[in-house]
């Protein structure tokens, strides 16, 4: 199991979900995270039910520069330093290609693409100062494997993943190491949109859908010193759902 023991952590989109789990997971294995999210009162809940020896809320709307830099800024200065960075804040729209709207993509971009891209803009001083650092950015299958009604959505996941590649070959000799996890189907709101899990699930090899700790437990394991000589790494996190169905 990684050890986390004494790491700083700042989690995007922690208020819910995968980032719900992956800041849980990483408390427990002794990390201090921080539970970054557009609103406070949403932090301050999970770091609440976490505990405030391991957590502490984080106002953060990945959209915006200057809540970036208050927020790297906040936590060097309670701790000094930052070990890690986890960007897990993302939105899906689905809708047939000719149905979206520049607003539809603007928004993704602007989440899923841009959000990454300042945070580890933001990040990378602090880390470059401390001659070690990690970069962990959570992705999708959608980056090279989409499904249908997603073509915005895949697009703004597949230039993180060549921006990722790119930062890790400039990044590496400062220490500073980035890399993906791209999860499959996982058993959120956002994947769910509150309905039942889809049958379909029950045809992926490991026959069925995925839950967040499942992607917690690969962000740990990129966040740690465990993973000491990856980067530019992706680790695919989807029950085989890529490899194709498992039905006789």
């Amino acid at each position: 199991m990684p050890d986390l023991q004494n790491h700083v952590i700042l989690i995007t989109g922690a208020n819910r979900g995968q980032g719900k789990a992956i800041a849980q997971h990483l408390a427990a294995l002794g990390a201090k995270v921080g539970v970054g999210a557009r609103n406070y009162d949403d932090a301050l809940e999970v770091a609440k039910t976490i505990g405030e020896d391991h957590a502490f809320p984080v106002q953060l709307d990945v959209t915006k520069e200057l809540e970036w830099k208050s927020a790297i800024d906040e936590v060097i200065h309670k701790f000094g330093r930052l070990d890690v960075l986890v960007n897990n804040a993302g939105v899906l729209k689905r809708k047939p290609f000719t149905e979206i709207t520049l607003e539809d993509y603007n928004q993704l971009i602007q989440v899923n693409q841009l959000g990454v891209f300042m945070g580890m803009q933001a990040v990378i001083p602090q880390m470059e100062k401390q001659q070690k650092g990690s970069i962990v950015n959570n992705v999708s299958i959608s980056a090279f494997a989409p499904i249908s009604k997603s073509s915005a959505y895949a697009a703004t996941k597949a230039s993180v993943v060549a921006m990722s590649k790119a930062a890790a070959i400039e990044l590496g000799p400062k220490g500073i190491r980035v890399n993906m996890v791209h999860p499959g189907g996982i058993e959120t709101d956002m994947a769910t949109q509150g309905k039942d899990v889809p049958t379909y699930y029950e045809s992926v090899p490991i026959k069925r859908i995925g839950q967040p700790i499942e992607i917690a437990r690969a962000v740990a394991f990129l966040s740690s010193d465990e993973s000491s000589y990856c980067t530019g790494t992706e680790l695919v996190v989807d029950g085989g759902m890529t490899l194709g169905t498992a039905d006789d």
